[in-house]
């Protein structure tokens, strides 16, 4: 057992299917990597309050908080040692108590259409399922004729939904899927054309900010390309004002020691649109600033509208 290692320790997560499939990866990962039984790091599953409310969109009932209460009161309270999220999901701004101690090896970042082959073969006035803002403006950026209605839940309630025709389409993460083993399922869509989530297909885990023996534990299985693409984006939503109403769209490419980032912004309805680009080095926090100003500074104020806030 590594030198680091206490003889048990506790990794927090939400109950849903693909929440579980991410612990057990970082779990896995950890034991791996320390050279110890996985039987050693203990999961233990927490029902957050995202997960209880089901029939509205997160923006109207407290945001990405929702998915992360839970589990940083148990973190604080010392209930567990580390806890795990989607990247996407964890609020920009965090209590100064909690700490990133990794961030997995990135998946897939595409979103996946299922119900058709393509935006363009959507039939004409289709009704699409999302609750997630950017989804439904880059849709309606591309097809005004379509419409996006709110669809929660989680891998399987969403597939039911659309199984039972409540809509014509939806949208789903090609890393959910994959972590699920749903591989075959759905139509992945090019992320140069339509641009993932900041933070999308990433899985990040913290801990608490003074517990230096499991900062030192995770620091194992951190991997950097991941960290320093995440913390571009999440630097970008920091310095937009980003928050779970904001339709931010982005995608992040890495050559060498430099990061590549491309965002849109829209308006919720998807009429306004606002592009730009900024190439910096891995790491540069004022980079992503830099560009958040830029594209604020060209933003029409229905898209301006929705930044400068926190979350």
């Amino acid at each position: 057992m590594s030198a680091v290692l206490p003889a048990q320790v506790r990794l927090g997560t939400r109950r849903s299917p693909l929440a579980m499939a991410q612990a057990e990866e970082a779990r896995d990962r950890l034991a791996a990597a320390h050279g110890i039984d996985a039987a050693h790091i203990e999961i233990v599953p927490v029902t957050a309050s995202g997960d209880r409310v089901q029939d509205r969109a997160l923006a109207e009932i407290g945001g990405k908080a929702l998915w992360t209460k839970e589990l940083d009161a148990w973190l604080l309270e010392g209930r567990i040692d580390f806890a795990v999220h989607s990247a996407k999901d964890v609020e920009t701004i965090r209590p100064p108590e909690i700490a990133i101690g990794a961030i997995l090896p990135r998946e897939d970042v595409r979103d996946v259409l299922i119900g058709a082959e393509s935006i363009a073969h959507l039939p004409q006035g289709a009704v699409v399922g999302t609750s997630a803002p950017r989804r439904a403006a880059q849709l309606l950026h591309a097809r005004p004729d379509c419409s996006a209605v709110t669809f929660r839940g989680n891998v399987a309630t969403r597939l039911a939904k659309l199984a039972a025709g409540e809509v014509d389409a939806t949208f789903l993460a090609a890393a959910g899927l994959n972590r699920l083993g749903e591989t075959g399922t759905g139509h992945r869509l090019d992320a140069e054309e339509w641009l993932p989530a900041p933070g999308q297909a990433a899985i990040l885990v913290e801990c608490r900010a003074g517990d230096a023996a499991t900062l030192e534990l995770l620091s194992a299985i951190d991997d950097a390309p991941s960290r320093h693409a995440v913390l571009a984006e999440r630097a970008l939503l920091a310095a937009l004002g980003g928050n779970c109403h904001s339709p931010i769209a982005v995608l992040t490419r890495q050559a060498g020691e430099q990061i590549a980032l491309r965002v849109s912004l829209f308006s919720p309805d998807g009429a306004e649109r606002v592009d730009g680009t900024a190439t910096f080095a891995a790491g540069d926090t004022q980079g992503p600033a830099r560009l958040a100003a830029d594209l604020l500074a060209r933003a029409v104020p229905a898209i301006a509208c929705h930044f400068g806030g926190s979350g």
